[in-house]
């Protein structure tokens, strides 16, 4: 760190991650459970990518939108653990201050990118349960790529705001950050310089974010509830209910978490708190997205088979044939 004219203030060359315990007894525990939980989550998450993207009967809009979150999943939780798994077992728990930028800021873009294709993956299924017959016309292939589209952009341009005003903070009291990653909230809290803009912004952001994904899929989900309660057909209403309980379980996970990390009252315990809660939904709530699609989906589980049963016939065939051709 390099000394301004300010005391107590310095200017950071680089970031000392603290992680979520400094406690040496953990620490082989802490790695077993993070590597385990982040392959599972590359494998499930690249997986359901590669099934939806061979399986022709997931070739509709409910499962490009399901695609597009598997890579976000993906993404953000591989912004965080292998590094985070790096810390748990190295001493040297230092990270540039450039490479503490780039997380965050992908970090933030990802994650703000996930709250509105889970709000547009709400108005998918409204339009699929309450005007079926205009579904492939509304959620066209243009329609779809516009709304994909429009989360990541959004996603893009929120945390860029909040990186360019980050860069603006010229020095920190201490290069210590009292997390697993380089979050922004704990970063304002070293800030020497006046920050009122940045947490300010930050409120308004994830205000913002979190009022407006939530008064679709609450206006989608209504609609579908009226929707299928018209419904005469009791076959009819089991099969609408399926196709969200999904996501439906997706949103209450995701977004209870991070309700319960942004509205608890404070406390002496809050930081450890907000640790735990934070772990969850950047580490484990990307593992549980295409577990829950998978294991509550019958399409997906349909799918899988046959590409199983498909991959085993091939590969039974090849053995015949190469039996045969000695």
């Amino acid at each position: 760190m390099v000394e301004t004219g300010q005391e107590n203030c310095t200017i950071v060359m680089e970031f000392i991650i603290l992680g979520l315990s400094d406690a040496p007894e953990l620490r082989v525990f802490l790695f077993m459970m993070f590597l385990l939980i982040y392959g599972v989550t590359v494998l499930a998450n690249l997986g359901m990518i590669a099934l939806i993207q061979v399986s022709t009967p997931l070739h509709t809009p409910m499962y490009f939108f399901l695609c597009h979150l598997s890579f976000v999943d993906y993404c953000y939780s591989t912004i965080i653990v292998p590094k985070m798994l790096v810390n748990i077992i190295n001493e040297d728990k230092a990270i540039s201050f450039e490479g503490c930028m780039v997380q965050f800021y992908l970090f933030g873009a990802y994650g703000i990118t996930e709250f509105f294709l889970l709000a547009v993956m709400a108005y998918d299924r409204f339009v699929a349960i309450c005007s079926p017959l205009l579904y492939m016309v509304t959620m066209s292939k243009k329609i779809q790529m516009v709304l994909a589209s429009s989360c990541y952009v959004c996603g893009t341009l929120f945390s860029l705001i909040h990186l360019c005003l980050a860069l603006q903070i010229t020095s920190y009291k201490s290069n210590v950050i009292n997390h697993f990653f380089c979050d922004l909230p704990p970063l304002l809290s070293l800030a020497c310089s006046d920050v009122t803009m940045n947490e300010l912004l930050v409120y308004i952001g994830v205000s913002f974010t979190e009022i407006f994904t939530i008064v679709i899929i609450l206006t989608s989900y209504l609609f579908i509830l009226i929707t299928i309660l018209r419904m005469r057909s009791a076959e009819g209403r089991r099969k609408a209910f399926s196709t969200c309980a999904s996501h439906l379980t997706a949103i209450v996970v995701f977004h209870g978490t991070i309700l319960f990390t942004y509205c608890q009252p404070s406390s002496g315990n809050n930081e450890d708190t907000n640790k735990v809660a934070t772990v969850f939904y950047t580490v484990v709530i990307p593992m549980l997205n295409p577990l829950i699609y998978s294991l509550r989906n019958k399409d997906v589980k349909e799918a899988l088979k046959g590409v199983v049963s498909s991959k085993i016939s091939s590969l039974l065939f090849y053995s015949f044939f190469l039996y045969f051709q000695t």
